[in-house]
């Protein structure tokens, strides 16, 4: 029995594309929590330094300590990212599973 190639393809393709948005919709939620956390550093910043609170060098001190911790949190989307990649991809094999190894007369997936 042949494979309808592109029947399997659209399956899998909506099986995998709620994971992958919601994934893409969390990236986003920290991404921008993130950069609102290092803009309002830099505000805060400017105004101590405006006001002679701190000096540039602690300034730029505070902004390094913002961003690495930014960093961290968004580096840990590299994980999560992994993550729901290897569920879309189970979730795309997964609906074609019967259709595929019933068509090849074994178990492929």
């Amino acid at each position: 029995m042949a494979i309808d190639v592109q029947n399997v393809a659209q399956q899998m393709f909506q099986a995998a594309v709620p994971i992958l948005q919601q994934g893409a919709q969390d990236a986003e939620s920290f991404a921008k929590t993130e950069f609102t956390k290092i803009a309002q550093t830099i505000a805060s910043v400017g105004e101590q330094v405006a006001a002679g609170q701190i000096n540039q060098d602690q300034a730029k001190l505070l902004l390094n300590m913002q961003t690495s911790a930014s960093r961290n949190v968004l580096l840990t989307l590299q994980g999560l990212a992994l993550l729901m990649v290897e569920s879309a991809i189970n979730a795309a094999l997964g609906v074609v599973k019967g259709t595929v190894n019933a068509a090849l007369g074994f178990a492929l997936i």
